[in-house]
């Protein structure tokens, strides 16, 4: 199986991720300090946050926060994004807004959203949804502007219904486009649930990392933020990594035809 441009081949992973394990272990031992647990340290903290089943509650509570923000501003972003694509004059009206709203701050739209409607789940979502809805929209405008015009007319010739024309036209020439907004929502989405957390709510990863910050736990600090990443890379092999290869087989046959 020949190895996709710009991936690194697997077996660097099961060389680099020993190293920087044993790297961490001997630095740890050198130093002897509760700043820098050793990498059993930690592994024993994983293993009593899970057994206690506070680890799972708290994962849960953050994949949650994470399905539905992402959800909400797909959809949304998405929508935005189609429309401006393919109205000038929407774009025209909307673009100064979509700008500001890339540019504003995380941290601002979080405590503006808790300021206005409290410490609240609602709240909490909102902010994650209007921080990543502009992204996702900019990314899919680009895929609505390049959407073949000849296969708009064959739609036509074919009568197609709009449901038809959605389908079998929009969606597989924008599915690249969705893939790319995907991929690098979610990267942006777990950032910011984690401030959303460790800001204003009573559970999850973020709030977790927050109360071991309080009492300089270290090695909740490092157990927790590695039972996230697991969750993260976990999502990435089973989910994003096999639907970018079945965009990549939608583009081949789309570059063989240009």
């Amino acid at each position: 199986m020949s190895q996709s441009p710009g991936r690194p081949p697997a077996w660097s992973y099961w060389v680099a991720l020993p190293s920087f394990v044993l790297v961490w272990a001997v630095v740890a031992w050198a130093l002897n300090s509760p700043l820098l647990p050793t990498p059993l340290n930690v592994l024993d903290t994983l293993m009593q946050e899970s057994a206690s089943g506070e680890l799972w509650h708290h994962l849960g509570a953050t994949l949650g926060r994470v399905v539905v923000a992402f959800i909400l501003a797909m959809l949304l972003g998405t929508a935005i994004g189609v429309v401006m694509g393919r109205s000038r004059t929407t774009n025209a009206l909307f673009d100064p807004m979509l700008v500001l709203l890339l540019n504003l701050p995380a941290l601002v739209t979080i405590i503006l959203m808790y300021v206005w409607f409290g410490l609240v789940e609602v709240a909490a979502v909102m902010a994650v949804v209007i921080n990543k809805v502009p992204n996702v929209a900019v990314t899919v405008r680009e895929g609505a502007r390049s959407l073949d015009y000849r296969l708009e007319e064959m739609a036509t010739v074919y009568d197609f219904t709009r449901w038809q024309r959605f389908r079998e036209v929009w969606v597989p020439q924008l599915f690249p486009y969705l893939m790319a907004a995907t991929r690098g929502g979610l990267a942006l989405i777990w950032k910011i649930v984690l401030v959303v957390e460790l800001l204003g709510r009573s559970s999850g990863v973020g709030f977790q990392l927050h109360m071991a910050f309080q009492v300089f736990d270290v090695a909740a600090i490092l157990a927790y933020s590695l039972a996230f990443i697991a969750v993260v890379q976990l999502i990435e092999l089973a989910i994003l990594q096999p639907l970018e290869r079945r965009s990549s087989r939608w583009r081949q046959p789309e570059a063989a035809h240009a």
